[in-house]
């Protein structure tokens, strides 16, 4: 983990919210001033922080490769979100680290996501480990 976030350059932040008083707002906001690229996902908004809102992780630009895909979504919907992701990795040939912030992690989307050989981290807030390691 001190080595991705030591290199951490770009993120795709799922559920993303342009609610200031949401934690992925907090979260989006701090990579962004620690010059980390933020893409947020999320069909709802039009931009988040002044970044333009994709709406899902097929309209990140091909040139653009992303390191980790950070996933703020309720538990229930977690495997559906891996899911969409590994869909997304047979397409453009990347497997960026998948993150599932507190409580967002399910038995099933670690499962699904180990299956398909990707790296996989539970329970850890992106932020705290960041500033951990950086700090």
């Amino acid at each position: 983990m001190k080595k991705l976030l030591e290199n951490l350059k770009t993120v795709a932040i799922i559920g993303c919210s342009a609610n200031k008083y949401r934690t992925s707002y907090h979260i989006a906001n701090y990579l962004k001033e620690n010059g980390i690229r933020i893409f947020p996902i999320n069909p709802n908004y039009e931009e988040v922080l002044g970044v333009k809102c994709l709406p899902n992780l097929d309209e990140i630009p091909e040139n653009i490769t992303i390191d980790v895909v950070d996933i703020f979504r309720d538990s229930k919907y977690t495997a559906d979100m891996v899911r969409k992701i590994i869909e997304w990795s047979e397409k453009t040939g990347q497997k960026p680290v998948i993150w599932t912030q507190l409580n967002v992690s399910t038995d099933e989307a670690k499962s699904l996501a180990e299956d398909a050989g990707f790296t996989y981290i539970e329970n850890e807030c992106m932020m705290v480990q960041h500033e951990r390691v950086t700090a």
